[in-house]
Protein backbone atom coordinates (compact mmCIF):
# COMPACT_ATOMS: atom_id res chain seq x y z
CA UNK A 1 0.00 0.00 0.00
CA UNK A 2 2.85 2.33 0.88
CA UNK A 3 4.62 1.59 -2.40
CA UNK A 4 1.44 2.22 -4.39
CA UNK A 5 0.95 5.60 -2.71
CA UNK A 6 4.58 6.52 -3.29
CA UNK A 7 4.31 5.54 -6.96
CA UNK A 8 1.11 7.54 -7.34
CA UNK A 9 2.69 10.56 -5.69
CA UNK A 10 5.75 10.31 -7.97
CA UNK A 11 3.56 10.17 -11.05
CA UNK A 12 1.54 13.16 -9.86
CA UNK A 13 4.73 15.17 -9.43
CA UNK A 14 5.76 14.37 -13.03
CA UNK A 15 2.35 15.23 -14.42
CA UNK A 16 2.31 18.58 -12.63
CA UNK A 17 5.30 19.69 -14.66
CA UNK A 18 3.37 19.44 -17.92
CA UNK A 19 0.19 21.53 -18.00
CA UNK A 20 -2.42 22.35 -20.60
CA UNK A 21 -2.74 26.11 -21.25
CA UNK A 22 -5.93 27.58 -19.83
CA UNK A 23 -6.75 24.60 -17.65
CA UNK A 24 -5.54 22.35 -14.89
CA UNK A 25 -6.06 19.02 -16.65
CA UNK A 26 -2.79 17.09 -16.38
CA UNK A 27 -1.17 15.39 -19.32
CA UNK A 28 -1.10 11.64 -19.06
CA UNK A 29 2.48 10.54 -19.47
CA UNK A 30 1.23 7.03 -20.09
CA UNK A 31 -0.16 7.99 -23.53
CA UNK A 32 3.17 7.10 -25.08
CA UNK A 33 6.38 5.37 -24.05
CA UNK A 34 7.46 6.06 -20.50
CA UNK A 35 10.45 8.37 -20.34
CA UNK A 36 13.30 6.37 -18.86
CA UNK A 37 16.34 8.59 -18.51
CA UNK A 38 19.23 9.26 -16.19
CA UNK A 39 18.15 12.91 -16.24
CA UNK A 40 15.86 13.48 -13.23
CA UNK A 41 14.04 16.55 -14.56
CA UNK A 42 11.64 16.65 -17.54
CA UNK A 43 13.14 17.00 -21.03
CA UNK A 44 10.70 17.66 -23.87
CA UNK A 45 10.17 18.93 -27.41
CA UNK A 46 7.40 20.04 -29.74
CA UNK A 47 7.90 18.16 -33.01
CA UNK A 48 6.67 19.85 -36.20
CA UNK A 49 7.99 16.98 -38.33
CA UNK A 50 9.94 19.24 -40.67
CA UNK A 51 13.00 17.02 -40.49
CA UNK A 52 13.88 13.59 -41.77
CA UNK A 53 13.17 11.39 -38.72
CA UNK A 54 16.24 9.30 -39.55
CA UNK A 55 18.47 12.37 -39.12
CA UNK A 56 16.54 14.26 -36.44
CA UNK A 57 18.33 14.41 -33.10
CA UNK A 58 15.09 15.09 -31.22
CA UNK A 59 13.43 12.01 -32.66
CA UNK A 60 16.44 9.90 -31.72
CA UNK A 61 16.37 11.20 -28.15
CA UNK A 62 12.66 10.40 -27.95
CA UNK A 63 13.34 6.92 -29.28
CA UNK A 64 16.03 6.51 -26.61
CA UNK A 65 13.47 7.67 -24.03
CA UNK A 66 15.59 10.69 -23.20
CA UNK A 67 12.76 13.17 -23.76
CA UNK A 68 8.99 13.51 -24.03
CA UNK A 69 7.28 14.67 -27.23
CA UNK A 70 4.61 17.31 -26.59
CA UNK A 71 1.51 18.24 -28.56
CA UNK A 72 0.96 21.81 -29.73
CA UNK A 73 -1.76 22.30 -27.12
CA UNK A 74 0.53 21.26 -24.30
CA UNK A 75 2.40 23.79 -22.21
CA UNK A 76 5.79 23.28 -20.63
CA UNK A 77 6.67 24.99 -17.36
CA UNK A 78 10.44 24.64 -17.67
CA UNK A 79 12.97 26.58 -19.75
CA UNK A 80 12.05 26.56 -23.45
CA UNK A 81 14.70 27.43 -26.06
CA UNK A 82 12.74 29.70 -28.37
CA UNK A 83 13.45 32.60 -30.79
CA UNK A 84 10.57 34.53 -29.19
CA UNK A 85 12.30 34.61 -25.82
CA UNK A 86 13.25 37.99 -24.39
CA UNK A 87 16.17 36.86 -22.23
CA UNK A 88 19.13 34.57 -22.75
CA UNK A 89 19.32 31.35 -20.80
CA UNK A 90 21.64 31.84 -17.83
CA UNK A 91 22.65 30.34 -14.46
CA UNK A 92 19.78 32.36 -12.98
CA UNK A 93 17.48 29.76 -14.57
CA UNK A 94 19.01 26.88 -12.64
CA UNK A 95 16.13 26.52 -10.17
CA UNK A 96 13.57 26.43 -13.00
CA UNK A 97 15.52 23.77 -14.86
CA UNK A 98 16.01 21.76 -11.69
CA UNK A 99 12.30 21.77 -10.93
CA UNK A 100 10.66 21.78 -14.37
CA UNK A 101 13.36 20.82 -16.87
CA UNK A 102 14.14 22.03 -20.40
CA UNK A 103 12.42 21.85 -23.79
CA UNK A 104 13.01 22.76 -27.44
CA UNK A 105 10.99 23.23 -30.60
CA UNK A 106 11.96 20.69 -33.25
CA UNK A 107 11.56 22.42 -36.60
CA UNK A 108 13.56 23.16 -39.74
CA UNK A 109 15.59 26.37 -39.84
CA UNK A 110 14.33 26.79 -43.41
CA UNK A 111 10.71 26.76 -42.19
CA UNK A 112 11.08 28.59 -38.92
CA UNK A 113 8.73 31.37 -40.07
CA UNK A 114 5.94 28.80 -40.34
CA UNK A 115 6.13 27.75 -36.69
CA UNK A 116 3.35 29.21 -34.48
CA UNK A 117 5.61 30.08 -31.57
CA UNK A 118 2.84 32.18 -30.02
CA UNK A 119 0.89 28.97 -29.38
CA UNK A 120 3.73 27.11 -27.72
CA UNK A 121 5.22 29.81 -25.58
CA UNK A 122 5.83 28.77 -22.03
CA UNK A 123 6.29 31.00 -19.00
CA UNK A 124 10.09 30.75 -19.33
CA UNK A 125 11.07 31.13 -22.99
CA UNK A 126 14.77 31.77 -23.46
CA UNK A 127 17.16 32.65 -26.25
CA UNK A 128 20.36 30.66 -26.63
CA UNK A 129 23.59 32.70 -26.74
CA UNK A 130 26.18 32.38 -29.50
CA UNK A 131 27.30 28.79 -29.99
CA UNK A 132 28.55 26.85 -33.00
CA UNK A 133 26.75 23.77 -34.31
CA UNK A 134 28.78 20.58 -34.61
CA UNK A 135 26.04 18.28 -35.91
CA UNK A 136 26.54 16.80 -39.42
CA UNK A 137 23.81 18.94 -41.01
CA UNK A 138 25.00 22.39 -39.89
CA UNK A 139 28.56 21.73 -38.79
CA UNK A 140 30.50 24.93 -38.17
CA UNK A 141 27.49 27.23 -38.48
CA UNK A 142 26.87 29.64 -35.59
CA UNK A 143 23.46 29.65 -33.93
CA UNK A 144 22.04 26.72 -35.93
CA UNK A 145 21.99 24.10 -33.20
CA UNK A 146 19.85 21.01 -33.44
CA UNK A 147 17.59 19.77 -30.64
CA UNK A 148 20.23 17.76 -28.81
CA UNK A 149 22.75 20.61 -28.92
CA UNK A 150 20.18 23.17 -27.75
CA UNK A 151 19.10 21.04 -24.81
CA UNK A 152 22.70 20.27 -23.90
CA UNK A 153 23.52 24.00 -24.01
CA UNK A 154 20.71 24.74 -21.55
CA UNK A 155 22.00 22.12 -19.14
CA UNK A 156 25.63 23.25 -19.47
CA UNK A 157 24.83 26.91 -18.86
CA UNK A 158 22.49 26.31 -15.93
CA UNK A 159 24.96 24.12 -14.07
CA UNK A 160 23.99 20.59 -15.08
CA UNK A 161 26.83 19.61 -17.46
CA UNK A 162 26.38 15.91 -16.70
CA UNK A 163 22.89 16.02 -18.21
CA UNK A 164 24.20 17.77 -21.32
CA UNK A 165 26.82 15.05 -21.66
CA UNK A 166 24.18 12.35 -21.25
CA UNK A 167 22.16 13.75 -24.16
CA UNK A 168 25.12 14.22 -26.49
CA UNK A 169 26.48 10.77 -25.65
CA UNK A 170 23.72 9.32 -27.84
CA UNK A 171 25.45 10.72 -30.95
CA UNK A 172 28.81 9.89 -32.51
CA UNK A 173 29.47 13.59 -33.11
CA UNK A 174 28.28 14.60 -29.62
CA UNK A 175 31.75 15.04 -28.10
CA UNK A 176 32.56 17.71 -30.69
CA UNK A 177 29.98 20.13 -29.29
CA UNK A 178 31.76 20.39 -25.94
CA UNK A 179 35.16 20.46 -27.66
CA UNK A 180 34.23 23.36 -29.97
CA UNK A 181 32.11 25.36 -27.52
CA UNK A 182 33.68 24.37 -24.20
CA UNK A 183 35.37 27.71 -23.56
CA UNK A 184 32.24 29.75 -24.24
CA UNK A 185 30.00 27.41 -22.28
CA UNK A 186 32.30 27.72 -19.27
CA UNK A 187 32.15 31.53 -19.48
CA UNK A 188 28.36 31.52 -19.81
CA UNK A 189 28.09 29.17 -16.82
CA UNK A 190 30.04 31.64 -14.67
CA UNK A 191 27.66 34.52 -15.39
CA UNK A 192 25.09 35.70 -12.89
CA UNK A 193 22.15 36.39 -15.20
CA UNK A 194 20.99 36.98 -18.78
CA UNK A 195 22.58 40.43 -18.95
CA UNK A 196 26.02 39.03 -18.18
CA UNK A 197 25.58 36.16 -20.65
CA UNK A 198 24.75 38.63 -23.43
CA UNK A 199 27.75 40.77 -22.45
CA UNK A 200 30.08 37.75 -22.67
CA UNK A 201 28.57 36.82 -26.03
CA UNK A 202 29.00 40.33 -27.46
CA UNK A 203 32.59 40.56 -26.23
CA UNK A 204 33.35 37.23 -27.90
CA UNK A 205 31.75 38.32 -31.18
CA UNK A 206 33.73 41.56 -31.07
CA UNK A 207 36.93 39.57 -30.63
CA UNK A 208 36.01 37.36 -33.59
CA UNK A 209 35.53 40.42 -35.79
CA UNK A 210 38.89 41.86 -34.73
CA UNK A 211 40.63 38.54 -35.42
CA UNK A 212 39.05 38.32 -38.88
CA UNK A 213 40.06 41.89 -39.66
CA UNK A 214 43.64 41.29 -38.54
CA UNK A 215 43.91 38.10 -40.60
CA UNK A 216 42.55 39.89 -43.67
CA UNK A 217 45.13 42.67 -43.25
CA UNK A 218 47.97 40.18 -42.82
CA UNK A 219 46.86 38.25 -45.90
CA UNK A 220 46.76 41.43 -48.01
CA UNK A 221 50.30 42.40 -46.93
CA UNK A 222 51.83 38.93 -47.26
CA UNK A 223 53.92 37.97 -50.29
CA UNK A 224 52.31 34.90 -51.92
CA UNK A 225 55.76 33.67 -52.96
CA UNK A 226 56.96 33.27 -49.40
CA UNK A 227 54.53 30.39 -48.90
CA UNK A 228 55.74 28.59 -52.04
CA UNK A 229 59.53 28.93 -51.85
CA UNK A 230 61.65 26.15 -53.34
CA UNK A 231 63.50 25.60 -50.07
CA UNK A 232 60.25 25.14 -48.14
CA UNK A 233 58.93 22.66 -50.69
CA UNK A 234 62.17 20.70 -50.68
CA UNK A 235 62.11 20.47 -46.91
CA UNK A 236 58.56 19.18 -46.92
CA UNK A 237 59.33 16.56 -49.54
CA UNK A 238 62.47 15.46 -47.77
CA UNK A 239 60.79 14.89 -44.43
CA UNK A 240 57.63 13.30 -45.83
CA UNK A 241 58.27 9.57 -45.88
CA UNK A 242 55.05 8.93 -47.78
CA UNK A 243 56.24 11.29 -50.50
CA UNK A 244 59.59 9.47 -50.72
CA UNK A 245 57.81 6.16 -51.21
CA UNK A 246 55.75 7.67 -53.98
CA UNK A 247 58.89 8.84 -55.79
CA UNK A 248 60.41 5.38 -55.49
CA UNK A 249 57.31 3.83 -57.03
CA UNK A 250 57.43 6.24 -59.96
CA UNK A 251 61.11 5.46 -60.54
CA UNK A 252 60.27 1.75 -60.77
CA UNK A 253 57.72 2.45 -63.48
CA UNK A 254 59.60 4.87 -65.74
CA UNK A 255 58.51 3.20 -68.98
CA UNK A 256 54.85 3.27 -68.15
CA UNK A 257 55.15 6.83 -66.94
CA UNK A 258 56.75 7.95 -70.22
CA UNK A 259 54.01 6.28 -72.25
CA UNK A 260 51.34 7.86 -70.10
CA UNK A 261 53.09 11.24 -70.42
CA UNK A 262 53.21 11.04 -74.22
CA UNK A 263 49.55 10.06 -74.34
CA UNK A 264 48.68 12.95 -72.07
CA UNK A 265 50.71 15.34 -74.27
CA UNK A 266 48.87 14.21 -77.40
CA UNK A 267 45.54 14.59 -75.62
CA UNK A 268 46.52 18.09 -74.53
CA UNK A 269 47.54 19.01 -78.11
CA UNK A 270 44.21 17.71 -79.36
CA UNK A 271 42.36 19.72 -76.73
CA UNK A 272 44.32 22.87 -77.66
CA UNK A 273 43.48 22.45 -81.35
CA UNK A 274 39.84 21.93 -80.47
CA UNK A 275 39.88 25.03 -78.30
CA UNK A 276 41.47 27.08 -81.11
CA UNK A 277 38.75 25.98 -83.51
CA UNK A 278 36.09 26.82 -80.93
CA UNK A 279 37.61 30.30 -80.43
CA UNK A 280 37.63 30.96 -84.21
CA UNK A 281 34.03 29.82 -84.46
CA UNK A 282 32.98 32.09 -81.59
CA UNK A 283 34.86 35.05 -83.14
CA UNK A 284 33.06 34.45 -86.42
CA UNK A 285 29.70 34.36 -84.65
CA UNK A 286 30.53 37.56 -82.77
CA UNK A 287 31.45 39.28 -86.02
CA UNK A 288 28.17 38.25 -87.61
CA UNK A 289 26.25 39.38 -84.55
CA UNK A 290 27.91 42.81 -84.62
CA UNK A 291 26.96 43.22 -88.27
CA UNK A 292 23.34 42.37 -87.50
CA UNK A 293 23.29 44.86 -84.65
CA UNK A 294 24.76 47.59 -86.85
CA UNK A 295 22.22 46.88 -89.57
CA UNK A 296 19.39 47.02 -87.07
CA UNK A 297 20.69 50.32 -85.66
CA UNK A 298 20.82 51.87 -89.12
Amino acid sequence: MGRRNASSHSRSMKESRYDRPGGSEPIDLEDSENVESSIPMPVAMWDFKHCDPKRCSGVKLARCRMLKTLKLSQRFRGIVASPVGEKAVSPADRSIVEMYGAAVVDCSWAKIDEVPFSKIRGPSDRLLPYLVATNPVNYGKPWKLNCAEALAAIFYITGFPEHGEALLAKFKWGHAFRKVNGGLLAKYAKCKDSTEVVAVQNEYLKQLEEDDRRKAEEASKADPGEFLSDSDNDDLLFHNTNRSTAFTTIDDEDDDSEEETSEEDSEEDSEENSNDEQDRFEEKEDSQLHKKLETTHI
